[in-house]
């Protein structure tokens, strides 16, 4: 138990470290759970279409979100060896890339329409998904653009403005989507569209938010001081771009993998596709718990990163990890036992018109929610861990990882078992579970590895000396 100790003590410091950043990546899904929510009050193919538009939107998303994180690291590293010349520099290049890079999204995305047509979706489900995607994908811009700002706080152990800006974009969300979708009051009545419009407005919210917070806030206004005097260095961003783009590319072959399922579900029909969003939603909820935790160690493993204590920065890590394991536990639970409830949170009972198809979504729902159960331990875990590598900053070997387990294993287990055995959805989580579970052994291995050489090599040094 004194050996376990060791670890669980930093649990306080690591939950309030990591619950604003919960509550941050919580509100980027809360905005689609509103969604899903109120446009599931519409019928099946609603909750179909805005799955399948949500599909495409959430590669630029990861693309977008996955290569910010590269400033957390990074400014972490800086603050813990307190270069506040640095700081500033890294937040200049990381809203500039962070810029360019939203654009850029934005551009894929809207232009990735004609893609719906080659996978095989229903005709019904088609036709709404197109113009929610028209609109959705702009909101990339400004969703980009606000982690530039986020990761840099995050990595100065101040999480709680993403919370702040999250929260607040949220109220404006659940507002607009309201009266958007059902058309309230002198609103017109835009259904699927509206739903869309709405997440548009608050996330540009959002990053109007954050940018006034740094603005008047004492600790971060001096680093907006001159801010676009600064000259643009190749070094930094090739910094940025070194642990961006893979850190990107881990990000989008997991969404990719997740999106893979909406696609593959697609295949199968349209009660199948809105009964996988419900279950995916569900399980992203308890996700983003690990990725807040996965960005509280990427924070304190870069702290004890920049003033090289590695025996530290091992029980700091692994006290992250304990900590998960615990929690993807009672996610476990609560899951299992509540399995045929939860479903009903998305759909409306009492539409007559389409009862049957919303009794058919709650039993194919509820069986994937046992199979997302069964997955979350290990999802949790690679997730963490991730983070605990990009705060050392190594990302390669990690990225090589993910697509090994994702997609030359992962995918092909729930293609072969959802679409060529006939297990239906059942069998294309099956895959999600092979792929996540492979992953999380093998970069807690590969942890392992890279935390033993940097020890052995600075007690080697230590030695010399």
């Amino acid at each position: 138990m004194q050996f376990l100790a060791e670890y669980t003590k930093e649990f306080k410091y690591n939950l309030k470290l990591a619950y604003p950043v919960i509550l941050s990546l919580l509100g980027h899904t809360f905005v689609q759970l509103v969604d899903n929510i109120m446009v599931g009050q519409l019928g099946s193919k609603e909750l179909a279409a805005v799955s399948l538009g949500n599909s495409f939107f959430y590669i630029g998303m990861a693309i977008g979100i996955g290569f910010s994180t590269a400033i957390t690291p990074l400014v972490a590293q800086s603050d813990g060896s307190n270069d506040k010349y640095n700081l500033k520099n890294i937040l200049f290049h990381g809203i500039v890339t962070c810029s360019i890079l939203g654009f850029l999204m934005f551009l894929l995305v809207s232009n990735s329409k004609f893609l719906m047509i080659n996978v095989n979706q229903p005709e019904e489900v088609l036709v709404l998904a197109k113009p929610y995607l028209n609109w959705i994908s702009i909101s990339l811009i400004p969703l980009v653009m606000f982690q530039g700002f986020k990761q840099f706080s995050d990595g100065m152990s101040d999480t709680k403005p993403g919370m702040y800006a999250t929260i607040f974009s949220n109220i404006i969300n659940i507002i607009l989507n309201y009266v958007l979708i059902f058309g309230i009051a002198f609103f017109p009545k835009l259904g699927v569209e509206g739903a869309a419009i709405g997440t548009l407005i608050s996330r540009f919210s959002m990053l109007l938010f954050i940018f006034f917070y740094f603005k008047i806030s004492n600790k971060y206004k001096l680093y907006l001081t001159k801010f676009f005097s600064l000259k643009i260095r190749f070094s930094i961003l090739k910094k940025i771009y070194n642990i961006g783009l893979p850190s990107a590319l881990q990000m989008l072959f997991e969404v990719g993998f997740f999106t893979s399922a909406i696609l593959l579900s697609g295949m199968i029909g349209k009660n199948a596709q809105a009964a996988n969003q419900i279950a995916l939603n569900l399980s992203t909820i308890s996700y983003m718990v690990a990725m807040g935790l996965s960005v509280a160690a990427m924070i304190r493993v870069g702290n004890y990163l920049g003033k090289l204590n590695f025996s530290q920065l091992r029980r700091i890590a692994y006290s992250i990890f304990i900590l998960i394991f615990f929690l993807d536990i009672i996610f476990c639970i609560v899951f299992l036992t509540l399995n045929k409830i939860l479903p009903w949170i998305y759909l409306d009972s009492d539409n007559l018109n389409n009862y049957s198809d919303t009794i058919e979504v709650v039993k194919i729902a509820s069986r994937l929610l046992i199979i997302s159960a069964i997955f979350q331990i290990a999802d949790g875990i690679q997730a963490v861990v991730l983070g605990a590598l990009k705060g050392l900053q190594d990302v390669n070997i990690p990225t090589a990882i993910t697509f090994i387990s994702y997609w030359l294993i992962g995918f092909p287990v729930s293609y072969y078992l959802g679409i060529i055995y006939n297990f239906q959805a059942e069998g294309i989580w099956i895959g999600l579970l092979v792929g996540l579970t492979l992953s999380a052994f093998l970069v807690l291995l590969r942890f392992e590895v890279k935390i033993k050489s940097l020890i052995k090599k600075s007690l080697q040094k230590d030695l010399n000396k």
